[in-house]
């Protein structure tokens, strides 16, 4: 009883951590589709619609200093210089997605949040989907494996079945 109660506890948390990694990612393509699309000339650019992009923007970059923050919300004085070069970039008419090339080809594909589907990627990419299918098999195998305990049977004694009877007449 008890290693199934972890046994179920471990495979509630590998499906909790698949789910958290599948709704990260979607959060990430949302924000993405909500991008603005790029002005093709600087001088059509205002201040704010360039803020806008980097903020846009800079909140799929990763900060290289704090990993665990967006390059948006990093106080860093590398993420402060990297916004600077993204609003220059953004000034100077690039696009994101020539941006964030120019990123990944100075600090690897560690910068961006969604690394670009490749083959050092791939385990980044299908490895929760690897986690809920082995989740999934091995709740399987579990239940298929666990057999109905054999229940003795157990012989009525003649006598205090006799007096049961005779008690309930």
């Amino acid at each position: 009883m008890r290693c199934h109660s972890s046994f179920s506890l471990n495979l509630a948390a590998i499906l909790l951590a698949a789910l958290g990694f599948l709704s990260s990612s979607a959060h990430a393509e949302s924000a993405a589709s909500q991008a603005k699309p790029v002005a093709s000339a600087t001088s059509s650019l205002s201040d704010t619609q360039v803020e806008e992009r980097l903020h846009l923007l800079s909140a799929e970059l990763r900060c290289l200093v704090c990993q665990n923050e967006s390059l948006a919300s990093s106080r860093a004085p590398l993420a402060e210089d990297l916004r600077r070069e993204v609003r220059e970039q953004i000034r100077s008419g690039k696009s994101n997605p020539q941006i964030v090339s120019y990123l990944t080809d100075r600090y690897g594909d560690f910068v961006t949040y969604r690394p670009p589907w490749s083959g050092k990627t791939l385990l980044l990419w299908l490895g929760p989907l690897l986690l809920l299918i082995l989740a999934v098999g091995m709740f399987i195998k579990g239940v298929l494996k666990k057999k109905p305990k054999d229940i003795p049977a157990i012989e009525p004694d003649a006598d205090e079945l006799a007096r049961l009877r005779q008690e309930f007449k």
